[in-house]
């Protein structure tokens, strides 16, 4: 009887702090503490899995392929001068690009999606894509000046988002008018770059149309760079808004109430999705509905307890790589753009989304 009582008191809560809650673990770092949603543990920890797994199979596999025991070293120069040709300069720049991009445009759709409360609020369907696409264009076949298509894409996002704002009078409560103006702004931008591509030389249209199909092949790496830094930024950002953002779900007096500033909060979430996204169709033109498909794989696996900011990255950057996958080695040696193979498998969805009424709103 006496040896029990340590035993209890070691098991026990410090003083203090309460029990964590069913389904979540608690991190204690330093004098705080963390909760963590298990369900979600476990997702983003499936979804690296995943994602490590296409990364090698993507290095590996194309017209010439390596062993999945070679890759790893061909990586760091070390190996036949064939497999480190073929990894580092050919596959490893594309595979890193479509983590950079899959990720960001993961971002931006779980955090648009969550602040219009609506599922199919995505950088595609509000017009961010169209508005970066469109100002590239317009940075090749209608600026006198060269300036760089990727500065002009980001422009072009946040141009689409202030006139989807402005006109749907901001998001949050009115997220359904947001979408429909949305996909207005959208749709006009998308006449004006086809319009362009229309008048242009015929050389300067070919020299445009790369970015109205979105593709990693011979991707810059200055705008890859780019955006990997963005991801990085943004990721912890996102990560620490996605607390606000579920306050974001009850009534806006509520919300007040507790002390949070929705305006500020709304800004932010904008601000982050506007860049990611911008960057994102600047690097590697529009890769339609991978923002739409990557945060309801997320939401699928983490559970409706949490805003998945990093399962959205994570499955953004796996949709995106096995779409890469896919257009080099189903047709080869013809290369399918990654852009029309993720229309192709997000269309059906996006179609069955848009047929299915009660999943218009997010719960």
């Amino acid at each position: 009887m006496t040896t029990a009582a340590p035993e209890r008191a070691a098991t026990a809560p410090a003083p203090g702090t309460a029990p964590a809650p069913p389904g979540t673990r608690r991190l204690a770092v330093g004098g705080r503490s963390l909760l963590l949603d298990r369900r979600a543990l476990v997702a983003g920890s499936v979804l690296a899995a995943l994602v490590v797994l296409t990364v090698a199979v993507s290095l590996a596999i194309g017209t010439a392929s390596i062993p999945l025991g070679r890759t790893l070293p061909a990586m760091f120069g070390v190996g036949e001068s064939r497999d480190v040709l073929l990894v580092q300069r050919l596959r490893l720049p594309r595979v890193v690009a479509g983590l950079a991009v899959g990720a960001a445009l993961g971002i931006a759709g779980v955090l648009l999606q969550t602040l219009a409360r609506n599922r199919l609020a995505t950088p595609d369907t509000v017009g961010l894509n169209d508005g970066a696409t469109a100002f590239a264009v317009a940075s090749v076949v209608a600026v006198p000046a060269t300036i760089a298509p990727s500065a002009f894409a980001l422009v072009g996002s946040a141009t689409a988002a202030a006139l989807a704002l402005g006109l749907a009078g901001g998001a949050g409560q009115r997220g359904y008018r947001f979408l429909v103006v949305g996909l207005g702004v959208g749709a006009t931008l998308g006449a004006i770059t086809q319009l362009m591509l229309a008048r242009a030389p015929i050389d300067e249209a070919n020299r445009a149309f790369p970015w109205t199909v979105g593709s990693l092949n011979a991707r810059a790496p200055g705008a890859v760079a780019a955006l990997a830094i963005c991801v990085a930024v943004t990721l912890p950002l996102a990560v620490l808004l996605a607390r606000q953002l579920r306050l974001l779900r009850l009534a806006d007096p509520v919300v007040i109430a507790l002390g949070q500033r929705v305006s500020r909060i709304r800004l932010a979430v904008i601000a982050v999705a506007v860049v990611t996204a911008g960057l994102a169709v600047a690097t590697a033109g529009p890769l339609g509905l991978v923002a739409l498909l990557a945060p309801e794989i997320a939401r699928k696996a983490s559970g409706p307890r949490v805003v998945p900011v990093l399962g959205a990255a994570l499955a953004g950057a796996l949709v995106v790589l096995l779409a890469d996958l896919l257009g080099r080695t189903v047709a080869a040696p013809i290369e399918l753009p990654a852009g029309i193979v993720t229309a192709v498998i997000g269309g059906p969805y996006l179609l069955w989304l848009l047929l299915t009424t009660r999943t218009r709103r997010m719960p």
